[in-house]
């Protein structure tokens, strides 16, 4: 049952990602505004990306136990 559940977070964390990374929610973050000095849509794909691959790093390794 361990693995399943798993299986139905990646999915979920797929489903996360191609939300989060789509047209409409990208156009919000398409300002001329600067985050540390970096455009404020760069921080924001990073960010996202950076915790999308921690939350399946951990989904993966949460598993295996």
């Amino acid at each position: 049952m361990r693995k399943g559940l798993a299986g139905q977070r990646l999915v979920a964390m797929f489903i996360a990602g191609v939300l989060l990374l789509n047209f409409p929610l990208l156009s919000l973050f398409d300002r001329p505004v600067t985050l540390f000095g970096l455009p404020l849509l760069h921080v924001y794909l990073f960010v996202v990306w950076g915790g999308l691959i921690a939350a399946v790093g951990w989904i993966v390794e949460r598993g295996a136990r």
